[in-house]
This record gives structure tokens, C-alpha cells and sequence, in this order.
């Protein structure tokens, strides 16, 4: 077990590593930065200053080896743009992030559930068909596109809900659904296939022999039995909702992370734009490392397979 959790921790670093690399240098393919921060007619030696100061003077690789030896150190530079810590200013705007992807997982798993449960106990009937074709639908609609139209029909259109910002409740629903539509596609299909195998199991069949009530058998027997997988997967799916709160939080002028890098791309702020994306992978990463190892703990032949 030791040897399978080391593989695991070395697989994640090694993940980090490459997210720092590619960050590092798509970042610099944007521009160049001192074009936005200083005055267009500023005299070449002032130019020349202040690159120097910022450090963009060296080449790219001796660049990349003092991001990453300071980073290592949680120095990942001041931001360009707001002039504060980048890493401070990241975890600032973390916790709205976090706040606004426990929404959507919240939304999400309260939509999932019964459709995933209807489906498969009436399948083959019309609300069976018509949860398959939510689920692609779920699958094909990019979140933008979903806030984008919950914004014209329930803040424009209805004026139910606020369109932008956060504050209160209000705030968050429409964001909510929009980071969490595309999850509930997978979610219900992941429940629907599992409620499936369950149905036809031997114990299913003994309850109804005796004459136990349906809504027991599916949902304390049942449901419990096929929401395993589902629980497996759930932090998964709730970091690829940090990471797919990027777009909704620009659509909603939700103040959170991803509209912070994404405004920090526009202005060319690379610390902001590194030290974002890698707390976003590092979550992902460590969330994808914490399911891997309950896998090996919940079956042994895991930890040997790989």
C-alpha cells in the first residue's frame, strides 16, 4: 500500500511540474506586458528599467527555474496589475470559488439523483427517453452558453434573479446552475447505470417477493448500493468545477478566482495568471490523488494493477 500511495504522490507532482511549464509559457506567448503597463511613449531606457526589474530581461528557461525555485517557496511574485502578493491575492479569491462550485455540486446532485432513479426504475418509458436526452443535452451545452441564457430569462426576462455580482442567495443560483448543468448530465447517467445493475439484483427480487415497500427497496437499498460509484467520482467532478468556474464567473461578475485570471490574462499579469491556474491544478491534482487511494483502499486489486 505504501509503494501504491509513493506511485501516487510522485504521478501528482510530476502532473505539477507540467501544469508549470505550460502555464509558464503560454502565458508569455500573450504579449508582452510592459506595452500595458507603461505610458506608449515611454523613453526606451525607462523600458529597459523596468524589464529589468520585473525580471523579463533573462532568457525564458533561467526565467522558469526562479519561478518555480520561488514558487516552491509560496513567492510567486507581486501582480503587475494590483501590485499585492499573486498568491495572496489567489487565495483571496479562492474562497468564492470554492462557495460557488459547493453550489453547483449542491444543484447538480439534487437534479441527478431522482432523474437518475426515475430513469431506471421506468426505463424504457417516455421519462426514461426523455432523461437520456437531457443528459446529452447536458453533455453538449457548454456552461457560458447555459448562463448566458439563464441570464435572459431569469434576470432579464422573469427579473427573478440578480444577473451579476454576489451578495446573497440570489447571487449564486443562476452561477450555480450554470457551473452545474454539465455535471448532472454525467452524474445521472453514472446513477441511472448503477440503479440498473441494483434493480436486478437477487436481494431486489427477495424484497419484492415478501412484499416490501417499493419506495424502501429503491431508495434504502437500492440507491445506497448504486450511488458507490457516484460517490467515488464526486470530488473529481468538484474540481473540475473550480477549474470550469474560469468562463461562469466572467459571464456572472462573480468575484472569485477564475474571473481574477482571467482578467489577469488580458492585462498580461503573469504571476496572477501562474500562481491561479497552479492552486486550481494543485486542488485538482490532490483531489484526483485523494480518489485514487480510496480506490485502492475500498479494493486491493487496484493498488496492484497500476
Amino acid at each position: 500500500m505504501l509503494e501504491f500511495v509513493l506511485r501516487r504522490i510522485l504521478h501528482s507532482a510530476v502532473s505539477i511540474v507540467g501544469v508549470s511549464i505550460v502555464i509558464f509559457t503560454i502565458s508569455r506567448m500573450s504579449g508582452d506586458p510592459l506595452l500595458l503597463l507603461l505610458p506608449m511613449d515611454a523613453p526606451s531606457e525607462v523600458i529597459a528599467a523596468k524589464r529589468i526589474q520585473l525580471g523579463l530581461d533573462r532568457p525564458y528557461v533561467i526565467q522558469y527555474f526562479t519561478f518555480a525555485k520561488n514558487a516552491l517557496l509560496g513567492d510567486f511574485g507581486f501582480s503587475y496589475r494590483w501590485n499585492v502578493p499573486a498568491l495572496q491575492l489567489v487565495l483571496e479569491r479562492l474562497p468564492a470559488t470554492i462557495e460557488l462550485a459547493c453550489a453547483a455540486m449542491v444543484f447538480s446532485l439534487s437534479v441527478a439523483i431522482p432523474f437518475g432513479v426515475f430513469s431506471a426504475v421506468h426505463r424504457g418509458s417516455w421519462f426514461d427517453r426523455f432523461g437520456k436526452v437531457f443528459a446529452m443535452l447536458g453533455q453538449a451545452m457548454p456552461n457560458f452558453w447555459i448562463g448566458l441564457i439563464a441570464i435572459m430569462v431569469f434576470a432579464v426576462g422573469l427579473k427573478w434573479l440578480p444577473a451579476f455580482g454576489r451578495g446573497t442567495l440570489a447571487h449564486l443560483v443562476l452561477p450555480a446552475i450554470a457551473l452545474g448543468w454539465y455535471p448532472v448530465a454525467a452524474m445521472t447517467r453514472i446513477i441511472r447505470s448503477g440503479m440498473l445493475d441494483v434493480l436486478d439484483a437477487e436481494y431486489i427480487r427477495m424484497g419484492r417477493a415478501v412484499g416490501a415497500p417499493e419506495w424502501i427497496l429503491i431508495w434504502k437499498y437500492a440507491f445506497r448500493n448504486a450511488a458507490i460509484p457516484l460517490v467515488t467520482v464526486l470530488g473529481v467532478y468538484f474540481a473540475a468545477s473550480l477549474g470550469g468556474a474560469f468562463v461562469v464567473e466572467t459571464v456572472f461578475a462573480w468575484p472569485g478566482l477564475g474571473r481574477t485570471v482571467v482578467e489577469a490574462v488580458f492585462s498580461r499579469d503573469f504571476p496572477v495568471v501562474q500562481a491561479g491556474v497552479l492552486v486550481i491544478a494543485f486542488l485538482f491534482v490532490v483531489t484526483n490523488m485523494i480518489v485514487d487511494i480510496s480506490y485502492g483502499l475500498i479494493d486491493p486489486r487496484i493498488r496492484h494493477d497500476r
